[in-house]
């Protein structure tokens, strides 16, 4: 099968305008919802209501993809002639439509022209007075269609308007077909001989790269052609629905020049599908519901829709396996449905998305400003994170391919036109911050903040869809968030509570960073049905904190000898003695405070973690909490004695003093679904576990090596130089790097596989936001030393909702 990858799609932002047909779904502003934002407060049931029917009106999406109106594509359609009778339109309904369509200043175009789109209206115009024209029709439309573009001509030559595809060629050519016709324009004629100039310079460049690419291009711009179309090659790019490249515009180009009964079929297709206006591209049903797909996802509120997506996945699984047209023939579609499909654990090779890459050199990615190519690059930058495998080096290559030269992109001010800014800046923060290193309600945020209800994408002509930009879903977002985010701030304020009445404020030598332990439980497990998962995930994350610190500097070596052994024994009666404050058990206060705390909240998880689960999960939980106090107290002894671990030895104790497991395997319990004794115990769970804790150690040993040198403290860093110098410092960080990455991976093949794997999805996700957590934790420090960062993401999750009236 014959690949090809035209990066035709691109995203844009517009002001909100509305095409002819498509119409997004408008909310009342007297129907607001329960965001919490002021402003925005309407009774319960009027706002059930509405979440209600703005889900109904997202899941008809998934069954009917909404397509916007191309007057460009309707007019190329209307100049195709009858085959029994060449001096009649064979779709006379189309040029119907364009008489009723031409707007006030003798434009067709969407009815508020953006400022920087003037190239596409021209061309549009240029295409709808040339139809009229052909079929001697529309006299009035016409001369205020030659009007327009007289006195906008000039726009065609400017470098700060954006182009749409292929407008260098295909507007000239339409003036030259203009000039067959004796369509009286008065134009200057330096402009007009500049772009006729462009056009030849531009067509000679094309042709003699003798490439696919250059082929497939020239035939998707056939209208602007014609006569100096090679038909025979064009005809090679034709698809197996009659199309060439889903266009009506080239195709109906196709059908006025070539005898193609195929070409005829399509444009029926279309004509019976949409009536006498047509879409500037179809079908785009699986691309189109990907991105629904993939917008619900991104925007936090996919778990309404967990059976239409599960659906449009198992269709485009199927469509890959079949090597779908509609997926392979360009760029952005294949990699998109391979990052969703690899996502989701659908077991897919990269070889079909490398072999379209490669078909493609680097310099068809060149950087000059096309938005075509940005949401190409950015497709497949995201798509070749999702390497998991050892032998897609490939893939690997790509991705550093595609981050080079969006930086480039961004380095050359590709956006200097102004237009549109928003996409550069959502670039880049995709480079500083890719997805599998940020923190999920982080990233889910960001994402609502970004979105664009009216976002457009530009081929030929600008188009758009609801399954694109939809205000029912930023509203539905904004909503769910806003919502969560107010249970959250109840909730650490009762993980506060906890924290005073266990008396861990009491305690001198620990970080009290309780808000940090909820934030990432809250970042994470954000339902609010998971309200339980969430407090023992934060109160453990507390008790580790606590706990690391106790061994690391708040207690002697009697005082962790003694916790450990409270622990051991669990039913030790820590009520203080009628003459001390402490119990006789106790060493110190410390150690009655901390035990305490460890003791209640261990019964307290388990108990409910035991009802959910149907059995006795909490000498689990015990087993785990020794483990990582057995760890420390190795630690504390390596320092104790100035002993030296090898390598080896310190990571085997590392990844258990990360002090991850007491954290994650309440949680997991806690969150569901039932897990069987051997299901938790089983060499899959503790492989999750043992990658995401190496990953964390790893990373903070990289980002705290320096001052934990200084203290004297171990260090997987310091342990891999040698005393000789021959292992330098950058490069043990660069070794250190590179297995960091590399369990990351690791973590990331053993949550999406399917084939022989035990543990849920549910819980395997867990283990892989876990490590977007630490990630991000660590991103810049160790964790805890910059409180800049932390603070304002703290705000942005739990004190800051978003307000809607941003987006109106």
């Amino acid at each position: 099968m014959l690949h090809l990858s035209l990066n035709f799609q691109a995203h844009l932002t517009l002001q909100k305008t509305q095409s002819y047909r498509y119409r997004r779904p408008l909310i009342s502003a007297s129907v607001a919802l329960e965001t919490g934002v002021q402003g925005l407060s309407s009774p319960p049931n009027s706002s059930v209501l509405w979440v209600d029917q703005s889900k109904e009106r997202i899941r008809k999406l998934f069954n009917e993809v909404d397509y916007s109106v191309s007057a460009y594509d309707t007019a190329w359609v209307a100049m195709v002639p009858d085959p029994h009778s060449s001096q009649a339109p064979l779709f006379p309904k189309c040029l119907n439509w364009l008489l009723g369509s031409q707007l006030h200043d003798g434009s067709w175009s969407l009815p508020h022209h953006h400022p920087l789109l003037l190239k596409d209206v021209l061309s549009s115009t240029l295409a709808c007075v040339l139809a009229l024209k052909t079929w001697g029709i529309g006299e009035e439309h016409i001369k205020k269609g030659v009007r327009f573009i007289e006195l906008n001509f000039a726009l065609a030559s400017e470098e700060c308007q954006f182009s749409p595809v292929g407008f260098d060629i295909i507007f000239p050519g339409m003036l030259d077909h203009a000039r067959d016709l004796s369509l009286g324009f008065q134009l200057e004629p330096k402009l007009l001989n500049d772009l006729i100039h462009k056009r030849d310079m531009e067509l000679g460049r094309i042709r003699e790269s003798h490439s696919k690419k250059s082929e497939a291009f020239l035939a998707y711009v056939s209208e602007g052609l014609l006569k100096l179309q090679n038909w025979d090659m064009a005809m090679k790019f034709q698809r197996k629905n009659g199309s060439l490249f889903n266009s009506p515009s080239a195709t109906a180009a196709a059908a006025i020049n070539v005898q193609n009964p195929s070409c005829l079929n399509y444009l029926y297709s279309v004509i019976d599908k949409f009536g006498p206006a047509v879409p500037a591209v179809y079908p785009l049903d699986i691309y189109a519901r990907l991105c629904l797909v993939d917008n619900l996802e991104k925007m936090g509120i996919s778990q309404y829709f967990t059976n239409e997506i599960q659906c449009v996945l198992d269709d485009t699984y199927r469509c890959w396996l079949q090597g779908e047209e509609d997926i392979f023939a360009e760029t952005s579609h294949c990699a998109l449905a391979f990052r969703l499909l690899r996502k989701h654990g659908y077991d897919i090779s990269s070889d079909p998305l490398i072999g379209i890459l490669e078909d493609e050199s680097a310099s068809s990615y060149c950087c000059n400003g096309s938005w075509n190519e940005v949401n190409a690059l950015v497709e497949v930058y995201q798509a070749s994170q999702m390497a998991v495998h050892e032998n897609e080096s490939a893939l690997e290559k790509q991705n550093l391919l595609s981050k080079h030269l969006l930086r480039q992109h961004i380095f050359n001010g590709c956006d200097s036109k102004g237009f549109p800014n928003q996409i550069f800046q959502q670039v880049e923060y995709l480079l500083n911050f890719p997805s599998p290193l940020i923190l999920p309600r982080v990233e889910i945020r960001k994402n609502i903040e970004h979105y664009n209800v009216d976002s457009g994408r530009i081929l030929k002509t600008l188009y758009r869809s609801s399954n694109f930009g939809n205000e029912d879903l930023l509203r539905l977002a904004v909503r769910d968030f806003n919502h969560c985010q107010l249970i959250h701030r109840n909730e650490l304020e009762e993980i506060e509570r906890w924290y005073t009445q266990n008396r861990l404020h009491e305690l001198k030598f620990t970080r009290h960073k309780a808000i940090y332990g909820f934030f990432s439980a809250a970042a994470t497990i954000f339902s609010p049905e998971l309200y339980e998962a969430r407090m023992s995930w934060a109160k453990n994350c507390v008790l580790t904190t606590v706990t690391d610190d106790f061994f690391d500097v708040g207690g002697s070596e009697e005082e962790l000898r003694n916790l450990i052994d409270l622990l051991e024994r669990w039913d030790v009666n820590i009520s203080s003695d009628c003459c001390s404050d402490i119990s006789s058990d106790c060493c110190s206060e410390n150690v009655q405070i901390v035990f305490s705390a460890l003791r209640s909240t261990i019964s307290e998880t388990g108990e409910k973690a035991s009802k959910l689960q149907g059995r006795n999960v909490t000498s689990h939980t015990k087993e785990i909490w020794l483990e990582l106090l057995y760890g420390f107290f190795r630690e504390f002894e390596w320092t104790r004695d100035k002993t030296v671990p090898t390598l080896d030895e310190y990571m085997a104790n590392a990844y258990v003093s990360f002090a991850l497991g007491p954290i994650m395997f309440p949680a997991i319990y806690l969150r569901g679904p039932k897990l069987s004794e051997e299901v938790a115990r089983h060499p899959e769970m503790r492989s999750l576990y043992k990658h995401v804790s190496n990953c964390g150690r790893l990373l903070n040993d990289m980002r705290g090596f320096e001052r934990e040198r200084k203290e004297g403290k171990l260090n997987s860093v310091t342990l891999r130089l040698s005393p000789d110098g021959t292992v330098s410092e950058a490069a043990a960080i660069a070794e250190v790097k590179l297995l960091i990455e590399n369990e990351r991976r690791r973590l990331l093949r053993l949550v999406l596989q399917k084939d022989g794997s035990v543990v849920p999805r549910a819980c395997k996700d867990m283990f892989w936001n876990l490590s977007r957590i630490l990630h991000q934790f660590y991103f810049n420090n160790d964790g805890f030393t910059s409180e800049v960062e932390m603070v304002d993401l703290v705000k942005a999750i739990f004190h800051k909702p978003i307000p809607l009236e941003d987006f109106e």
